[in-house]
């Protein structure tokens, strides 16, 4: 509806404009005919007269360039009045059209629950976002670009236009009601201020920051980051890999996570699994025979991981299972299961 109604005011701004150009020229070709002016003289006389700016005549009007202009004059307040009118309700639809898109969106994040916020949308909050929509995780972007909003703002990215470091756009962000924030802001004190922030406002929200030196690290540690991402420091750590270990990496890098058709390594909460989790083993589960995924890692209800658990390893509450499979093997087990 918001799109019809925009397309329709360019279509009458369109015509207000065509109209005017029309009533120029009518009164350039009449003056230049009816009075014999030249082509100069003729707009001259045409817009002093659409205008009504009250300036004298080039000369002295005979009876039949009086009658023209008289219709001239009619026909300009009509014109002009229009195009006035179009022109006025298009700027103003404008500003109502960017007001009605804010408070829709804000609508739609204030429905958000347990949903992660998005602190700048850079190459890293950029990439954080493709992941989010790839899995359906309902996401919030703070952006302080307007700009860059405007460029890839989209039914499938709810942005919030505002500074990051300020209390009232992290609760316009849905902070309280948030799981995780991710902090992404290209300066390390930026990302400083936000985690401090954050954790002040919400002290259950998991927050992960980025930061660009090493040395920020225990700092966003100490300020309530959970985790601490360095890509300048994976990004050189993966490629040294890549010469060290570039068989093992490149398998690695064939586990992808980028959408749900293409997963090939999965975490799943034991609770989704079994109704009675505390009393299974790994070998009661026995996914390999059901869907064809194998468990290679095991996440307890106190955080510890253990790789490769054994077979006899009893599944607690709480605790979660990693598992390794081709694509159609994990689709198998989502829907044997019915997870998500």
């Amino acid at each position: 509806m918001n799109s019809t109604l925009l397309r329709l005011s360019k279509s009458k701004t369109t015509i207000a404009i065509l109209l005017l150009a029309f009533l120029v020229f009518s009164g350039m070709i009449g003056f230049r005919i009816i009075s014999g002016y030249n082509w100069i003289d003729a707009l001259y006389m045409t817009v002093i007269t659409i205008t009504t700016v009250g300036f004298g005549e080039v000369r002295p009007l005979d009876d039949q360039s009086k009658i023209f202009t008289v219709f001239l004059i009619l026909a300009s307040i009509v014109i002009v009045g229009y195009v006035i009118s179009v022109l006025t309700e298009y700027l103003l639809s404008q500003n109502s059209f960017e007001e009605l898109k804010q408070k829709n969106m804000q609508k739609r994040i204030d429905q958000l629950q347990d949903h992660i916020i998005i602190c700048g949308y850079g190459r890293n909050g950029t990439q954080a976002a493709k992941k989010l929509i790839a899995y359906n995780k309902p996401f919030v972007v703070v952006e302080q670009n307007k700009e860059l909003i405007d460029k890839f703002e989209s039914e499938l990215v709810n942005f919030i236009h505002g500074n990051a470091n300020e209390d009232e756009v992290l609760h316009r962000a849905g902070i309280n009601r948030a799981s995780t924030l991710i902090s992404a802001l290209p300066n390390d004190a930026d990302n400083l201020f936000v985690v401090l922030s954050a954790r002040q406002i919400n002290k259950n929200l998991r927050i992960i920051s980025r930061a660009s030196q090493e040395t920020t690290y225990n700092k966003l540690k100490l300020a309530g980051a959970d985790n601490v991402i360095l890509p300048d420091k994976i990004g050189g750590d993966h490629m040294a890999s890549l010469v060290v270990v570039p068989d093992l990496i490149e398998f690695i890098d064939n586990l992808s996570i980028v959408g749900r058709s293409h997963v090939n390594i999965e975490e799943i909460e034991v609770a989704k699994l079994c109704s009675d989790a505390d009393e299974k083993t790994i070998r009661d589960l026995d996914l390999r025979n059901k869907t064809g995924c194998n468990i290679i890692g095991f996440k307890n209800g106190a955080g510890e991981y253990i790789v490769n658990p054994e077979a006899e390893m009893k599944l607690g509450v709480n605790s979660k299972i990693i598992v390794l499979g081709r694509p159609e093997q994990i689709q198998k087990l989502n829907s044997v299961y019915n997870i998500r």
